[in-house]
């Protein structure tokens, strides 16, 4: 199955920590590791470990007879010059998780593993923690890996190894796993997101839908581009869940409780208190998290029992503090409007941090249905502007203010210099936005974007604000009303 790679040469494309990852299993296999990747000190560091280097350069006119296949990171779009120079010379590309799909089926590492895969546009991390969560109450030997940080690989060399893998996948992933049939996958919902790298909803769509390849495909039946997604599926049988009484084959929510009738007449999964994250968003991960469980025989006992022990993680609309009756809640995690509504719609009155790199996503149909739940918006990052105008035609009568290095933002002392930090500008936002809270409500960093124009990542962004929350004092409520 990968005898082809033995003795051979392999471009391993980008040196990050999927790229790590594979160094051991090649050579476990008896090919040849080469790395590349666009920065020089990538390149020098894995010189450094004694692994052969090529710059992209050189490889763009390189004798591509000497690869007999390139395993890119799940960053590099199709249209780079590596890949696309190795495509044009008939050389085979394949993604981090093809190659530990097809590892993982020549059992160089043990018996071959379940796969139960979760994708979607949001709730990803949540669902394949509950689905781990599930997997220990009851009893199976398990690990969560993929896109939630560890990579499948390291999963497939642990010693003992897992039974089952709840593996985490993103479109670029799944864009670059053809091969991946997993015995259960799950598309939670699908919402504009990294249109730039799949040129269109459509591709990005037809990426996540590869979930479905396996024995048990499950879509959010709630979503309309996923729901469709069933009448694509290639899973030998296609299930859904929603967040309202199901159907036969379907699981839902009947009278507070978590139904399945999709893999049984009708059995009580949980009570809907029992969830976390509280809201519909957390209650569809769960329905998905049981769906994939329940599609490998999970008893509904361990369902309830794992979705209890199931704490959300951290920056996933987690309440950070309560300050003179107003609710401090992180959610930087929310990267995109589809996830930003999630997390909205779980407080009936929002004071909203938002912005940041909106990566050519539009906010009007969010900031037109979220509205009503507004008490004001304290803007930040390069999109701000962006958000500031659908907030200006859809609520024109909810307070916003734009806080901007530089800029005094209209509110006094909350301004700050030209030489701000991200870290600045986030205390003059939290500031901001207590002090146009009143008790009751909820200030919520739910951005709607990326982090990257201002933050080193999301965590960045959630941990900023939980220290700019942290400094606050009952008197910064309230004060700019």
């Amino acid at each position: 199955m990968l005898e082809f790679l033995r003795g051979r040469d392999v471009l391993v494309a980008g040196w990050g920590v999927s790229g790590r990852s594979l160094i051991e299993p090649l050579r476990d296999i008896g090919a040849r590791p080469v790395v590349t990747d666009g920065g020089a000190a990538a390149l020098a560091e894995a010189a450094g470990l004694g692994l052969d280097i090529a710059t992209c350069t050189e490889l763009e006119t390189a004798d591509w007879s000497r690869f007999a296949l390139v395993i890119t990171s799940p960053g590099w779009r199709p249209d780079s010059p590596v890949l696309a120079a190795a495509v044009t010379e008939g050389t085979p590309v394949w993604g981090d998780v093809e190659f530990a799909w097809w590892v993982d089926q020549a059992r160089i590492y043990g018996p071959v593993r379940k796969w139960l895969v979760v994708t979607g546009t949001n709730g990803k991390t949540t669902t394949t923690s509950m689905v781990h969560s599930i997997l220990r109450a009851a009893g199976i030997a398990s690990v969560a890996c993929g896109n939630i940080g560890l990579p499948i690989l390291d999963a497939l060399r642990r010693n003992p190894g897992p039974q089952v893998l709840a593996v985490e996948l993103s479109s670029f992933q799944l864009h670059w796993a053809p091969s991946v049939r997993p015995e259960a996958g799950v598309v939670l919902n699908v919402a504009e997101d990294h249109l730039d790298w799949h040129g269109g909803l459509d591709a990005y769509a037809a990426a996540k839908s590869r979930a479905l390849y396996g024995r048990v495909g499950v879509v959010g039946l709630d979503d309309p581009v996923a729901a469709s997604l069933a009448r694509r599926s290639k899973a030998r049988r296609t299930v859904g869940f929603r967040i309202g009484v199901p159907a036969d084959g379907e699981l839902g929510v009947v009278d507070g409780k978590l139904l399945d009738r999709a893999f049984t007449k009708a059995a009580i999964l949980a009570e809907v208190g029992d969830i976390s994250p509280k809201g519909p968003a957390g209650v569809a991960d769960a329905l998905a998290a049981a769906a994939l469980t329940r599609a490998i025989d999970v008893a509904p006992q361990f369902v309830r029992e794992g979705l209890i022990e199931h704490k959300v993680g951290p920056h996933r609309s987690a309440f950070v503090r309560e300050v003179a009756g107003v609710e401090f809640i992180d959610d930087s995690k929310a990267t995109n409007p589809h996830a930003a509504r999630s997390s909205i719609l779980g407080h009936p009155q929002v004071v909203w941090i938002a912005g940041g790199q909106l990566k050519g996503a539009s906010v009007e149909d969010l900031v037109e249905e979220i509205a009503d739940r507004l008490v004001a918006a304290v803007l930040i990052g390069a999109d701000a502007p962006v958000i500031a105008a659908a907030l200006a035609r859809h609520a024109p009568e909810v307070p916003v203010v734009e806080v901007r290095a530089g800029d005094h933002a209209g509110m006094g002392d909350a301004g700050i210099d030209g030489a701000a930090s991200a870290d600045a500008v986030m205390v003059q936002a939290v500031r901001a936005a207590a002090g146009l809270a009143r008790p009751g409500d909820a200030v919520l960093l739910a951005p709607a974007a990326a982090s990257l124009d201002m933050f080193a990542d999301y965590t960045h962004r959630g941990r900023s604000f939980a220290a700019a929350v942290a400094a606050l004092e009952d008197g910064d409520i309230g004060r700019h009303l």
